[in-house]
């Protein structure tokens, strides 16, 4: 399987993260282009299983913005103003067109990881 994938974990409560909303962008030149925006369904993953896929999937620097702040306060955590977390940028290259990348995250009001899955 090709393409680029993502799944969010919410540690603090031991669930998927459910409801949180992801932008991802291309990274050409200065000014970032939003490709999508998407939301994360009852697993953690995005509906469809991947962002990028065919022909859309090639090499580049990208972006995923995780909107955390704004999932953390539906999920009714007490944030401070302004939240520790709020939108979580990872920026990543794609080299090689013939593999997959899956970018998760594990997510809480105050730490996140993430690393290349497969």
């Amino acid at each position: 399987m090709t393409g680029l994938t993502t799944h969010v974990l919410d540690a603090a409560r031991g669930t998927p993260a459910e409801g949180l909303v992801i932008d991802l962008f291309r990274l050409d030149g200065k000014t970032p282009v939003l490709i999508k925006t998407v939301v994360t369904n009852a697993d953690g993953r995005v509906d469809g299983g991947s962002l990028l896929q065919g022909d859309d999937f090639a090499a580049g620097r990208y972006e995923l913005l995780f909107h955390a702040g704004d999932y953390l306060k539906v999920k009714g955590v007490a944030l401070a103003d302004p939240p520790f977390l709020d939108d979580i940028p990872i920026r990543f290259g794609i080299a090689d067109t013939t593999a997959h990348y899956h970018v998760p995250l594990l997510l809480s009001p105050y730490s996140y990881s993430t690393y290349r899955g497969s």
